[in-house]
């Protein structure tokens, strides 16, 4: 799922981590609306705010805007550049570092959420956008550009174009290929709107605590990798 990469890298790898990334996303993608009301798991529509507060003439609105944006590229840069440090180090597992950051970085979230939303919501919208930024830059990389896991538009995108190649396409290795590509996106879809569904029952209980169960997430799915590694 993380250690597998490149031309040893299977539907299977690509299928476990659709699942356990995309269910997170949707974790953190209502707790951060409902603590703060933003959009936590991408930036596109940070994009129209940010050019609504410059025509506006609020500048310090628009600059907030703009760090919504540069959190999530941040963290996609510091992603990518933690994975391709520790491989010219010849560092084996590169690809659990951004997780392991992320995991921490969703633990300070709930540790100080309350405080935040209290006192500095922009902060910590800053900080789940930079975790998705992590994730979203991890799992791009690992798949070779195949999966994405943060935001669901070019997803239905590639299934609305998928799902009408089914009716023209007719040899068998089109139709395999296809038909795999489109299970993917269905259990990224589907996943992450489970982990909205969840997010969203135990937000209603635990606050913004329901963090602590994306976090858990991504240590389980590391663990369980380790796991199924041995197995390969």
């Amino acid at each position: 799922m993380f250690q597998h990469h490149g031309h040893t890298r299977t539907l299977s790898h690509n299928l476990r981590a659709a699942s356990l990334l995309s269910f997170v996303a949707g974790i953190v993608n209502v707790a951060g609306f409902l603590a703060v009301q933003r959009l936590t798991t991408n930036v596109t529509g940070h994009f129209a705010y940010f050019a609504e507060e410059i025509f506006a003439l609020d500048l310090w609105r628009a600059f907030i805007y703009f760090l919504y944006i540069f959190f999530f590229f941040l963290g996609s840069f510091i992603s990518n550049f933690l994975i391709e440090l520790l491989q010219n180090w010849r560092f084996k597992n590169a690809f659990m570092f951004p997780v392991i950051l992320e995991s921490l970085i969703l633990v300070i979230a709930t540790l100080s959420g309350t405080f935040l939303m209290t006192n500095y919501p922009d902060l910590l919208a800053f900080l789940l956008l930079f975790s998705m930024g992590l994730q979203n830059s991890l799992v791009t990389k690992i798949s070779n550009s195949t999966v994405r896991t943060t935001h669901l538009t070019g997803l239905f995108t590639d299934l609305g174009i998928e799902l009408s190649q089914l009716i023209f396409y007719r040899e068998k290795n089109q139709k395999e290929k296809l038909l795999s590509s489109i299970r993917l996106r269905f259990t990224i879809i589907s996943c992450f709107f489970i982990g909205c569904i969840t997010s969203g029952i135990f937000y209603s209980k635990i606050g913004l605590f329901v963090l602590f169960l994306a976090s858990g997430t991504l240590l389980i799915g590391l663990l369980l990798d380790q796991y199924l590694s041995k197995l390969d």
